[in-house]
């Protein structure tokens, strides 16, 4: 845990939880040990959904799409939701969900490896929220880049690794080390690139929060 388990449990408990359709897919995907993001991150998201009202959310990452359908469900009225998953078994489940929740129309599943897809889209995104392979986050940060609208919001979840983040590589597993390194890099460029702005926040298993920074003569008061 990054934060004391006994606060996090307490903060948990004053949510006033989701719609109905999400805790039973919440539920189906922890009794099968489905990962979905934790309930302090649903929280962050509802409140970074109502705060920044996106009109066109991409998400890397669906898995059984229980995120996709929380941004759905909680995003601005006419939202859309584009998702992207790689792992086959997981992409019928998806699509089963989006269905049974009446939300096909206002989410987009795209099959396939990220890295290619996400060179293939175009437009721009008033929101990105990274889910997806944490040793991948680098590799997809320049065309997550390219895609946000200026003024956008990049949301990158697991970034601190519960912790393993401030250790020494060598205090790593060994087949942890290159995820390791990698998100290190990634959380370096987040910060120190000049087209973001970015903190990063010890909410769940690590979230950093990067504000895509508009032209000199526009201004982020302006949202």
């Amino acid at each position: 845990m990054i934060v004391d388990e006994r606060m996090a449990a307490f903060i948990d408990s004053l949510d006033r939880g989701n719609a109905s359709f999400l805790d039973e897919i919440e539920k189906r995907a922890l009794e099968e040990q489905i990962p979905i993001v934790r309930r302090s991150m649903q929280s962050l998201l509802k409140f970074l959904l109502a705060a920044w009202r996106p009109g066109r959310i991409l998400e890397v990452g669906t898995a059984i799409g229980f995120s996709a359908l929380l941004m759905s469900e909680y995003g601005p009225p006419g939202c859309h939701v584009t998702t992207i998953e790689k792992y086959e078994k997981r992409i019928p489940a998806a699509l089963e969900n989006f269905r049974r929740a009446g939300r096909e129309d206002r989410i987009t599943l795209l099959a396939g490896d990220a890295a290619d897809i996400l060179r293939e889209l175009t437009g721009s995104y008033d929101m990105i929220f990274m889910d997806a392979a944490k040793g991948q986050y680098i590799h997809f940060l320049p065309e997550a880049l390219r895609l946000l609208a200026p003024g956008g919001l990049l949301v990158s979840d697991n970034v601190l690794q519960d912790g393993d983040i401030i250790q020494s590589r060598f205090a790593v597993t060994r087949r942890n080390r290159t995820i390791h390194a990698r998100m290190r890099e990634y959380l370096y460029e987040l910060k120190h690139n000049a087209l973001l702005e970015t903190v990063v926040l010890p909410v769940g298993d690590g979230a950093a929060l990067s504000v895509k920074r508009r032209q000199d003569s526009d201004s982020l008061d302006g949202r």
